[in-house]
C-alpha cells in the first residue's frame, strides 16, 4: 500500500513539472535554456501561443544550435503573424549564411503573407536582400512575380541584382519581359555576363 501512494506520488510530481514546463511563462524561461534539448522543445510548444512570436524571434537571432533554430523557424511558421513575418525578414540581413538561407526557404512557403513586403524589400538599400529577395520569388507562385522582375531590370543600378533578376526570368519570364531585358542588355553593355543572361532569357521566352 504505502509503495502504491509512492507511486502516485511521483506520478502527481511528474505531471506537475509537465503542466510547468507547459506553462507560456514557464516555456518562455526554458527558450533560454543552457540545454539545447530543453530550448528545443520550448520552441515546438511555444507554436501554441500567438504570443511567442516576439520571443522566438529574440532567441533566433542568437541561437546557435541549427536544430534549435529549425524548431524556432517552424514554429513562426506556425503561427506566421506580422512580428513572425517580419522576424525572418530581418534575418536576411544576418551575417550567417545558415540563418540567411533558413529564411529563405522559410519565407518561400508563405506566399501570401509574404507577398506585401516584397514590393519594399526590392527597394532595399542593400543589394544583398534586394538578391536574396529575387531569390525569395523564385518559388513564391505570386501572380506580381514577372512584374517586380521587370522592374528590378528597368531601375536596379546593381549589376548583380539585375543579373539576378534575368536568371529567373530566363525561367518564369513570358514575352511581356522582352522590352525590359533588351533595355537591360543595352543598359549594361560592357557587362559580360548580362549580355549573357539577357541572351538566354530572350532565347528561352522566345523559345
Amino acid at each position: 500500500m504505502l509503495i502504491k501512494k509512492e507511486e502516485e506520488k511521483v506520478k502527481e510530481i511528474k505531471e506537475e513539472r509537465r503542466k510547468i514546463q507547459r506553462d507560456f511563462e514557464g516555456l518562455i524561461t526554458q527558450l533560454s535554456s543552457k540545454n539545447p534539448m530543453e530550448r528545443r522543445w520550448a520552441a515546438r510548444d511555444l507554436a501554441d501561443y500567438k504570443e511567442a512570436s516576439k520571443h522566438l524571434v529574440k532567441q533566433l537571432m542568437k541561437e546557435e544550435d541549427i536544430s534549435v533554430r529549425e524548431v524556432i523557424i517552424s514554429s513562426l511558421l506556425r503561427i506566421k503573424d506580422e512580428v513572425a513575418i517580419e522576424g525572418l525578414i530581418e534575418c536576411l540581413r544576418s551575417d550567417d549564411a545558415h540563418l540567411r538561407n533558413s529564411a529563405i526557404e522559410a519565407l518561400k512557403e508563405i506566399p501570401e503573407k509574404v507577398g506585401p513586403y516584397i514590393e519594399k524589400l526590392l527597394q532595399d538599400k542593400d543589394p544583398d536582400v534586394r538578391i536574396f529577395t529575387i531569390n525569395i520569388l523564385a518559388s513564391l507562385r505570386h501572380p506580381k512575380v514577372i512584374k517586380w522582375l521587370i522592374e528590378v531590370i528597368e531601375k536596379d543600378e546593381n549589376v548583380n541584382v539585375c543579373a539576378t533578376a534575368l536568371d529567373l526570368l530566363a525561367e518564369v519570364g513570358t514575352e511581356e519581359a522582352i522590352p525590359a531585358i533588351k533595355k537591360v542588355k543595352e543598359r549594361f553593355k560592357n557587362e559580360p555576363y548580362i549580355q549573357f543572361a539577357s541572351d538566354i532569357a530572350l532565347k528561352r521566352i522566345k523559345g
